[in-house]
């Protein structure tokens, strides 16, 4: 057997595309979930279009706290050049309204779709009859029947419980082995290591908001003029 040394990969960057937001290194110790044929170890929380474009995640979790529109996710899925998952809503958007959006994120590009926590497991049954994407469910509370999950239909389970979640994802992960699990990493690289340690395949990363982004680049414009430099 012959031993190949590890390597750092190469990089390679331009003069235009040098700022991106990164993702904590730390994610890269996850297992991953391989959605056709591609391995999600990390998803960002966004659906700033800016910031889609711009990061090294394998993916956006693109859900918002309006009722989903299918402008919206066609154009996250439009402009992101990683597998994108698509809010569809489960809460005060639901029904027949829910399986249409789906529908069309699936026809659009998506790789899942994702329902909020109060969606109903009727919901996830009848959507799952007409959808091919996985259906992602949110889970926010240990009392969750996540079982009923996933015989209503869904193929993914979304555990965003605060600091609660790394015990959540502890909890499902003693009752289903194989189920995949996204989960929120929180605030630090320990926080992230304890809820990948305690069983999740992929976490989802909030990036700075874009107006903190801009910031550093105006205070560094202002100091270069304070230099003379421009």
């Amino acid at each position: 057997m012959i031993n190949t040394p590890k390597r750092p990969p190469v990089s390679i960057t331009s003069n235009l595309r040098q700022r991106y937001v990164t993702i904590p290194e730390v994610i890269r110790k996850t297992n991953g979930i391989q959605i056709y044929g591609k391995r999600i170890r990390s998803l960002i929380f966004t659906t700033d279009l800016a910031i889609v474009m711009n990061n090294n995640a394998d993916g956006i979790i693109a859900v918002y706290p309006f009722t989903p529109q299918i402008s919206i996710n066609n154009a996250i899925i439009d402009v992101s050049s990683s597998p994108v998952f698509c809010g569809v809503g489960g809460g005060v958007t639901s029904g027949e309204r829910s399986i249409s959006i789906a529908l069309q994120a699936e026809l659009h590009g998506a790789y899942g779709v994702v329902l909020n926590s109060p969606a109903t497991n009727e919901l996830i049954h009848q959507m799952n009859e007409v959808l091919d994407l996985p259906i992602v469910v949110t889970v926010v509370s240990e009392y969750e029947n996540v079982r009923a999950r996933v015989e209503a239909g869904a193929r993914i389970v979304n555990v965003s419980g605060g600091k609660d979640t790394s015990h959540i994802v502890k909890k499902i992960r003693t009752q289903f082995p194989d189920l995949p699990i996204i989960a929120t990493g929180g605030p630090s690289d320990e926080s992230i290591l304890k809820t990948i340690e305690a069983g999740a395949n992929a976490i989802t990363f909030t990036p700075p908001p874009a107006g903190d982004l801009f910031s550093d680049i105006m205070e560094n414009y202002r100091q270069k003029q304070k230099e003379g430099v421009i």
